[in-house]
Parts: C-alpha cells; structure tokens; sequence
C-alpha cells in the first residue's frame, strides 16, 4: 500500500515553505543591525635593507642536527 496521499503532500509542502518563509523573515529582521567588520589591514615590517632577514638561532641548530640522517 502505497501513502501517495494528496493531502499529506501538500501538509508538507506547507510545513517546508512556512519554515523558509520564517527564516528569510528573520534574515531581513537581522541584517540591517549587523555591522559590517572592519579589516584591519595587517602591518608587515619593512624588508631589511642588506637582506638580513635570516639569522642562525639556538632554536634553528637544533632543528638542522634532528634533519642529520
């Protein structure tokens, strides 16, 4: 037996679009009080004058001896 029931579809079709009309209601309610973020535009330091930016640390030699096979 088959529930190709007319009425049971168009209960649901009813039920689909009031739950979409409800959140594009509530869409229209919350977008005019979002305000929009600012993007902070990220300050990169100057580039060294004699390309210095590279420097052997403690941290950096003990990285090379764990790359030693």
């Amino acid at each position: 037996m088959s529930d190709n029931n007319p009425s049971r579809l168009s209960r649901r079709g009813f039920f689909i679009a009031a739950a979409s009309t409800g959140a594009v209601a509530a869409g229209a309610v919350v977008m005019p009080h979002v305000k929009p973020v600012a993007t902070a535009a990220v300050a990169t330091p100057p580039a060294p004058k004699r390309g210095g930016g590279y420097h052997v640390s403690e941290h950096v030699k003990r990285y090379y001896k764990t790359t030693l096979v």
